[in-house]
């Protein structure tokens, strides 16, 4: 048992390596994209007066305009592809985890047959279920053919069952939770970047105003208008964050809650088999 759970925490570190240096890939390459669309999709010449980027965007156009912003807009839209990337991602690993069959229905199905003393359809269901949640409390049903086996009393069969059971989400959870924080992160830094082109835009915009001479409300009003792009792409990026996060993070705790439920399910029907054997 021990080599067999040396070598599942040897393939956890690989893939957990692996996995770190895809996530630095995946942001990388989110920011170069942001950069690429608003370089040449925002600042195509079409968008502008005499073909010029450097010119004023044509009237009404929402690219041209969204170019103006600067450079903090490739930025954003980095962040923002970045958002809809690792939530993709995300909802497919918590999705492959809870198994092909609905979780909560597995888990009913699971304590049932655990408390009529089906230990082994119990596995067969947990090979047909897959996934994390599936893993875990197959490890705590074999462990519980181990106890009793063995024919450990409650207590010290419970001891040992529950440790298999923690060693074993110890193992599963972990991938669960990882990129978490790349979300976690974006919920702020979505917020603070806008807010940053929303001022650099802001002094832009005043300087102009300042060194033409004579107001001009049209150019005052064009430029807070780029500063405010800035602002509504960093909170709609914030916002998916946050949405995908909470989503995702009730997600993981509700596996983690059946986790404990058939948990809880196998120590009980241990402690009932050893009554029936006094």
């Amino acid at each position: 048992m021990t080599n067999v759970s040396n070598e599942s925490v040897e393939k956890k570190s690989s893939s957990s390596g692996a996995s770190r240096v895809i996530a630095s890939l995946a942001v990388a390459f989110c920011l170069i994209f942001g950069y690429i669309i608003w370089k040449y999709v925002m600042g195509a010449p079409a968008n502008f007066e005499n073909g010029d980027p450097n010119g004023h965007p044509l009237p009404g156009n929402f690219l041209g305009m969204v170019y103006k912003g600067g450079i903090v807009v490739a930025a954003l839209i980095g962040l923002l592809t970045m958002t809809v990337v690792f939530s993709i991602e995300r909802f497919l690993v918590i999705s492959k985890a809870s198994g092909k069959g609905n979780v909560s229905a597995f888990v009913q199905d699971i304590q049932g047959k655990i408390n009529a003393g089906q230990i082994n359809e119990a596995m067969d269901a947990c090979d047909a279920q897959k996934g994390s949640v599936a893993n875990v409390v197959k490890a705590g049903l074999i462990k519980y053919e181990e106890m009793k086996k063995e024919g450990y009393n409650s207590e010290e069969a419970t001891e040992a069952i529950q440790k298999e059971i923690e060693e074993a989400t110890t193992l599963e959870m972990p991938m669960l939770e990882r990129n978490m924080i790349v979300l976690a992160t974006l919920v702020s830094i979505g917020t603070l970047v806008g807010l940053l082109g929303t001022v650099t835009g802001m002094i832009k915009a005043f300087s102009a105003l300042a060194t033409s001479g004579t107001p001009d409300s049209a150019a005052l009003a064009t430029g807070i208008s780029e500063a405010l792009v800035c602002t509504a792409t960093g909170i709609g990026t914030s916002t998916l964050a946050i949405v995908m996060y909470n989503s995702f993070t009730t997600k993981i705790d509700r596996l983690t809650y059946s986790i404990d439920e058939a948990g809880f399910a196998i120590t009980q029907s241990y402690r009932r088999f050893k009554g029936l054997v006094k």
